[in-house]
């Protein structure tokens, strides 16, 4: 089996009411492929609960993230993002993975942080259909498919999208790291 993301770190956001699927499926598929997940929540050590109740355990708190330690970024939905996209740090952090041309992957209700932080004007996307006007206001091209790769962004809509999402966030990833050899 071959594991293209060996040597690659990726840091997950997560929060009370994570879209418990959103966060699982890219987790357990960027490992399977190699890489090394962080789990950054508001606090470390903490078990934040999903919507339909399934527990993740943050690895480290969001402000002792930086992007230079990471080779991209996974946002899952929920209504986590409505609450993140109001710390400062979760934002820098987003225009951080941004400026560096590292990955910035949303799904469904995960658009609403890099809305927040401002890296979607011109940028072609997806999202959850309940943001699309959020999506469309903050300057972003909106693209109604199931995933939408716009350079080191990655878009999906929903959770029945979560295997094109993650087949574009590995391409985006595989291609990174062939650019870097």
């Amino acid at each position: 089996m071959t594991r293209p993301l060996t040597g690659q770190r990726i840091l997950t956001f997560v929060g009370d009411v994570y879209e418990d699927l959103e966060l699982w499926y890219p987790k357990l598929r960027l490992i399977e492929a190699g890489a090394e997940v962080v789990i950054a929540g508001p606090e470390a050590g903490v078990t934040y609960a999903g919507k339909n109740g399934y527990p993740c355990r943050s690895d480290i708190a969001i402000a002792d993230a930086a992007a230079d330690d990471y080779d991209g970024l996974v946002v899952p939905g929920g209504f986590m993002p409505d609450k993140l996209r109001r710390d400062e740090r979760v934002l820098q952090l987003v225009r951080d993975f941004d400026a560096a041309g590292k990955l910035v992957a949303a799904i469904c209700h995960g658009g609403w942080i890099p809305i927040s932080a401002g890296v979607y004007r011109g940028v072609r996307v997806t999202g959850s259909p309940g943001i699309k006007d959020d999506l469309v206001n903050a300057g972003a091209l909106w693209s109604d498919e199931p995933v939408v790769v716009d350079r080191h962004f990655v878009s999906s809509r929903r959770p029945d999208d979560l295997p094109e999402f993650c087949r574009g966030v590995l391409r985006v990833l595989a291609g990174a790291a062939a650019d870097a050899s």
